[in-house]
């Protein structure tokens, strides 16, 4: 969801600035601020008791991240993380209320992002839940690359690792399936590079 700035900063929002590695917020938290991406990536996140990190979500410049935890008063069920150093614009909880109360517009934007949102999990949940490891990672590609039909005209911006973590699967067998993938033309990998 982008929000403007100019109207987030007119609400009462700030810029705050995180490192790479740094929490932004953890799972259990109580929500408290609105958080919109300015530059550098997110990861949400959360860790298994072995200690294997499992990834929700990775989000990039102008999306927001847990907006939908503002409307209840549930804790955080997912860590977010920078990934590389941040700077996001935090509105708190009340204020970021109060501007979808004065601007219905937003509202509706908010409401058709959450509803993308949700759409775009059951679809991952779905196919995650396939044995197929071609099909786990062409599900997430294929959410990471919209809309755009060009074959080989995405640059995949994730690690193996990263979509490892996102696709529950060993980072030896992304790596396998990845090379496979490249043989079978869905994919073509330059310089290390995944394109789709």
């Amino acid at each position: 969801m982008i929000i403007s700035e100019d109207l987030l900063l007119g609400y009462g929002a700030f810029y705050e600035k995180y490192e790479t590695g740094e929490t932004i917020f953890y799972e259990g938290n109580v929500p408290k601020f609105y958080f919109q991406i300015a530059s550098g990536i997110v990861e949400l996140n959360n860790y298994h008791e072995d200690g294997k990190e499992f990834t929700q979500n990775i989000l990039t410049k102008g999306q927001s991240l847990g907006e939908s935890f503002l409307f209840d008063d549930k804790l955080y069920p997912t860590n977010a993380t920078a990934r590389t150093t941040c700077k996001i614009l935090k509105l708190p909880k009340n204020d970021f209320i109060s501007l979808l109360n004065k601007n219905p517009e937003v509202s509706s934007k908010m409401f058709q992002c959450l509803a993308d949102i949700l759409y775009n999990k059951y679809i991952m949940l779905f196919n995650i839940s396939s044995s197929d490891p071609i099909s786990k990672i062409k599900t997430v590609m294929d959410s990471l690359k919209g809309s755009n039909t060009h074959q080989y005209s995405y640059e995949i911006p994730l690690t193996r690792q990263q979509l490892a973590n996102l696709t529950g699967l060993r980072v030896e067998t992304v790596i396998r399936t990845i090379k496979k993938m490249h043989h079978n033309n869905i994919v073509k990998i330059e310089n290390r590079k995944i394109y789709y």
